[in-house]
């Protein structure tokens, strides 16, 4: 299908009033993270000023997301526009409020991480570039987040791509290379995908601009092979988030690298996909998601309830998180299929409280492998008498995982059961219900191996360095624990910003105008 033609004047196209301040708050991240990326890498000779150095760049990357948020929730989205060349022909970065929320919530993410990185990344992995690649990858997952141009999604999905490949085989032993080679196969294989239906994309709309896209779609709905399109998209970000039968690769690689970098991994990455698939799905293309709702619940039935068995057969501590990590993703795509406010509100709570907890949960089980030796719960024992208060914090993320009151976890899994009960989905309910039964079942095993019972060994625990290092590690762990507590008892913010943000991709008119303040280009 030949791509349509505008008879614009490319020339009125150009801008030329001054750009509100404000506006610049959409790129400031993306281009803080690779500022400070560029610099900390010409310090490669000085591993440990680097390390300092980069733990106030990604302070401040909060304190950027944090008034880009404030800022889009109380004006509604706002759009920067590269090359003074005005939508659709500029590449434009528009953010709504599920972006800034996701980007926000990234940062915090990786706050904590840097921080623990300083006790768990030694001088050979920081002169290997692990500050570095860690900026970088926050700049491709900002920039997914932030970007309102699909193609442009793409290309920062190759950026944090570049930068986990040099992650996860920071330190180059065997283990990480098979891991790395696992990781990387599947991903490249859904960024062709991705790419493939991008081509499309543009030969059936002529535009690569989200708002015009989804302004379009409705009057090329019965020429364009939007279906093609949508099931290429499910697919390439299905793979990208781990969802059922695509997901094998996750557990197989995100127990390889340091455990930082397998904290960051499974805070930020799978939901980078989840994001996409909600973007493209519900605000582009929702006629198609509609129509293509049954086979997402399937997929997240058996993503949810297959998870949870993983969990329950593994020994290997790492390795049973990661099935954790697919089990919560089949929640999000719950919340895709069902739509409306509810499943999408609840999709996005969701992910919001699994980058903060999937991160905290791996940081906690290195924390487990320093003061036990390991991460084989056959060798684990006695984690109680060493330390009351980090069992107490466990046990606080344990049952937060599976969606047990009073904390994170409980609200997101009520309101998508609502919302599977509301539209008599029973049996997608009932999924949700035992992939939550399963895993408590599997952190209660956890608990009562690795903390209950007395050490079957007297254990040999992982020095950390540098020594005395116990706030690095301690501190980001309670920080990230205290979150999923506030959310648990004080749900009511998050909840009416998730239900906000929703309602922004289910109806994107003020996307829309934020990008064609005038109206739609002709």
């Amino acid at each position: 299908m030949a791509a349509p033609t505008s008879t614009v004047d490319l020339s009125a196209a150009l801008i030329t009033a001054p750009v509100p301040i404000g506006h610049w708050l959409a790129i400031l991240p993306v281009a803080h993270c690779i500022t400070f990326g560029a610099v900390l890498l010409m310090l490669r000779a000085y591993p440990r000023l680097q390390a300092w150095l980069a733990i106030p760049g990604l302070a401040a990357l909060a304190l950027i997301d944090a008034a880009l948020l404030a800022k889009v929730a109380a004006d509604g989205p706002l759009t920067m526009v590269m090359g003074r060349w005005l939508p659709p022909f500029g590449i434009a970065f528009t953010v709504d409020l599920f972006g800034a929320l996701m980007a926000f919530t990234a940062a915090l993410a990786a706050l904590a991480g840097g921080i623990y990185a300083l006790a768990d990344i030694g001088e050979s992995g920081r002169r290997y570039g692990f500050f570095p690649l860690l900026m970088l990858l926050m700049a491709g997952v900002t920039g997914a987040f932030l970007t309102g141009d699909i193609f442009n999604l793409y290309v920062w999905f190759e950026v944090l791509l570049i930068s986990s490949f040099g992650l996860i085989i920071l330190g180059s032993e065997r283990e990480q290379i098979d891991g790395a080679l696992k990781y990387a196969v599947l991903n490249l294989i859904a960024t062709t995908l991705f790419l493939v239906g991008v081509g499309i994309l543009y030969t059936a709309f002529g535009t690569l601009n989200m708002a015009d896209i989804a302004a379009k779609a409705g009057d090329l709905r019965g020429t364009a092979p939007l279906m093609t399109l949508a099931s290429l998209f499910l697919l390439a970000f299905g793979m990208k988030a781990a969802a059922f039968p695509v997901n094998f690769w996750l557990p197989a690689a995100y127990h390889t690298p340091r455990i930082v970098v397998s904290a960051l991994f499974a805070g930020l990455l799978t939901k980078v996909g989840i994001y996409a698939l909600i973007r493209v799905m519900v605000m582009l293309l929702p006629m198609e998601r509609q129509e293509l709702s049954l086979v997402i619940a399937l997929a997240a039935a058996a993503t949810i309830v297959v998870g949870a068995l993983g969990a329950l057969a593994e020994n290997d501590i790492r390795r049973l998180f990661g099935y954790v990590v697919i089990s919560g993703i089949g929640s999000m795509l719950a919340g895709v299929a069902l739509g409306g406010l509810g499943g999408i509100s609840g999709a996005v709570f969701y992910a919001l409280h699994s980058m903060v907890l999937m991160t905290a949960l791996y940081l906690a089980a290195g924390e487990i492998a320093r003061r036990g030796g390991g991460f084989s719960l056959s060798a684990l024992g006695g984690l109680y008498r060493q330390s009351g208060g980090f069992t107490a914090l466990s046990l606080v993320l344990f049952l937060a995982a599976c969606g047990l009151p009073p904390f994170s976890g409980f609200w997101p899994k009520v309101i998508l059961v609502k919302a599977s009960l509301d539209l008599g989905a029973w049996w997608l309910a009932a999924s949700i219900l035992l992939g939550g039964f399963l895993t408590t079942i599997a952190f209660g095993r956890l608990f009562l191996l690795a903390y209950w019972r007395p050490a079957p060994i007297a254990p040999t625990p992982i020095t950390l360095r540098p020594p005395g290092a116990r706030w690095r590690t301690g501190l980001p762990l309670a920080a990230l624990t205290a979150l999923v507590i506030g959310f648990g008892i004080l749900p009511e913010q998050l909840l009416a910003l998730s239900q906000s943000a929703a309602a922004g991709l289910a109806d994107p008119q003020a996307y829309f105008h934020s990008v064609f303040p005038e109206g739609r280009a002709p």
